[in-house]
């Protein structure tokens, strides 16, 4: 006799589920990453994946807007709204021609991203290649973040080569 249906497991209170599964799949990786090779190796596989994951991305955007280029705000907005697509709470504090600040109230990674630093290289990474590749250039600075025990994070996206751009400790991205 062959029962397909595993009636006694369907009532199981086990809390499995995609997001979940994938966060702490995401937590655990970068975690193994981070002690076994470094923090800064880490940071440099992880930007790898967010600067693909960040062309993916502008592509999409830009495709859907039918637009070849975002203008300053657009890159501002869309910023904010791929958080937001992905269980992010970003919004936008400032945005002038030489930079562009961020808020963020919840991670997209949730509590997974707590101690995991490296994690914030997928939004570096995301958000530089799209101002960038829109902008001409960007240097990112994550000067808060929930990664590494700040109540929020605040992300600065420096549109512009300045004194204040070179002094901030972060990664510049330019346009291919």
């Amino acid at each position: 006799m062959s029962d397909h249906s595993l009636p006694i497991l369907e009532n199981l209170p086990v809390t499995l589920e995609p997001d979940m599964f994938m966060r702490t799949l995401l937590r655990e990786l970068s975690g193994t990453l981070q002690d076994v090779i470094g923090i800064d190796e880490a940071k440099g596989f992880i930007s790898v994946v967010g600067q693909r994951m960040g062309e993916q991305i502008n592509e999409e955007y830009c495709g859907a807007l039918h637009v070849p280029r975002l203008t300053r705000h657009q890159v501002a907005q869309v910023l904010v709204d791929l958080k937001r697509r992905i269980a992010g709470d970003f919004y936008v504090v400032e945005e002038s021609d030489n930079r562009i600040v961020l808020g963020n109230r919840a991670c997209p990674f949730g509590d997974m991203v707590i101690d995991r630093p490296a994690l914030c290289m997928m939004t570096s990474n995301v958000f530089g290649v799209i101002a960038s590749e829109n902008l001409g250039y960007a240097k990112v600075s994550i000067e808060q973040a929930i990664a590494r025990g700040d109540a929020g994070c605040r992300v600065v996206i420096y549109l512009q080569v300045t004194e204040d751009s070179q002094a901030a400790e972060g990664r510049e991205y330019f346009q291919t």
